[in-house]
């Protein structure tokens, strides 16, 4: 059985206190893959948490995979992850609406 986003979202805000968090499922562009045959599924997470500073990417995802601990591997088989500062998260917005804009 799939995990439902707004679980991992509570596990997330529970878990780092971000100031924003994402969860997209991506569980249907999946659908037949062999590791998912056991009903976990596929999540894209974004989260902007201050408790990320001065860790490193790696870090920041075992913190991800940490607050989630109790929903592997029965209801996430595979999990994308984000992490930001709000800074860097900042940052990446700016410069993505920068290349938006130079596009127009």
């Amino acid at each position: 059985m799939a995990a439902d986003p707004a679980r991992i979202e509570e596990l997330l805000r529970a878990s780092l206190d971000p100031s924003h968090v994402h969860v997209h499922d991506d569980s249907a562009a999946h659908a037949g893959h062999a590791g998912a045959a056991s009903g976990g599924g596929h999540y894209n997470v974004l989260i902007v948490s201050e408790r990320f500073a001065g860790q490193s990417r790696v870090a920041r995802h075992r913190m991800v995979y940490d607050a989630l601990r109790e929903l592997f591997p029965a209801q996430i088989h595979a999990l994308a992850v984000s992490a930001y500062t709000e800074q860097e998260n900042q940052s990446r917005e700016a410069s993505r609406d920068a290349t938006r804009n130079s596009q127009n």
